[in-house]
């Protein structure tokens, strides 16, 4: 299949982004509580599921639209200029999806997390505080923990999706998988890379949800990965990874299946 035009991937990347967040959000918010410093019933237990759903909502089209838009436009231009089409483009490219992605992100996941969290009681609210207290780049705490968590994530599952469509693609006889073996190819991609990064997404969490002016807001994700590891060992640096590994493959299963079918229609 040829690479999708600009505004294809635009529309499939917004589409499948939203179809994920929305429809998957109480596996989000139960992940961000077990790995939240106050404990999982203290940040809400399983009350208030939804909690965070209006930012989740918001960003999720334009978090993934840039996201494509980036990735695709980068394996585009590669192979124009005669690279080829292999795992170092896949990987390269999704990198660069993620950084930028990311500017949207970042600001998204504060508000949302501290949502889930209980931490303020509407986006509105913790966004006005975050100013107060931080300036603008309160908004960013975390961005580079964010970066180093979606880039190994995205170089062990875009190029495992990418893989296993070609096997599918043999199995095939040529012929591109369809949406719902896409859909299950995305699936064990993201379920495997959910799995292996969750230690990063903890640190991730942790960054964010720290009160603003204490020590553990300015921590890196080292340090706060051996702060974790000190307080509870190997289990709370896996916390959460349940939630996160059904979110991430039941995720890339309804992500790549509704990129694709999206894709498939704007482009007949």
């Amino acid at each position: 299949m040829p690479d999708p035009a600009f505004i294809s991937s635009l529309v499939a990347g917004g589409c499948a982004g939203t179809a994920v967040d929305v429809s998957l959000f109480p596996l989000d918010t139960i992940k961000t509580r077990l790995q939240s410093s106050q404990g999982f019933w203290k940040a809400g237990g399983f009350s208030r599921i939804y909690a965070g759903i209006g930012p989740a909502a918001a960003g999720s089209a334009p978090v993934a639209a840039l996201f494509f838009c980036t990735y695709d436009s980068v394996k585009k231009v590669a192979k124009a200029n005669g690279v080829g089409d292999g795992a170092n483009l896949h990987m390269f490219a999704a990198s660069l999806g993620e950084i930028t992605a990311c500017l949207i992100r970042v600001p998204v996941e504060i508000v949302k997390q501290r949502r889930q969290a209980s931490v303020g009681n509407s986006s509105l609210e913790i966004v006005k505080s975050v100013l107060r207290s931080e300036g603008p780049l309160g908004l960013y705490r975390g961005y580079l923990t964010t970066v180093l968590r979606e880039i190994p994530f995205s170089l062990i599952q875009f190029p495992l999706w990418e893989y296993l469509k070609s096997q599918v693609r043999v199995k095939n006889n040529g012929s591109d998988p369809s949406p719902g073996e896409s859909a299950v190819c995305g699936a064990l991609a993201g379920g495997f890379s959910a799995a292996v990064t969750t230690p990063l997404d903890v640190a991730k969490t942790r960054i964010m949800l720290a009160p603003s002016h204490t020590p553990q807001a300015s921590y890196g994700i080292f340090k706060t990965l051996k702060v974790v590891g000190g307080e509870s060992g190997v289990k709370g640096l896996f916390a959460g990874v349940l939630p996160r590994t059904m979110w991430i493959s039941i995720g890339g299963a309804v992500f790549f299946g509704v990129y694709e079918k999206v894709i498939s229609i704007i482009e007949k």
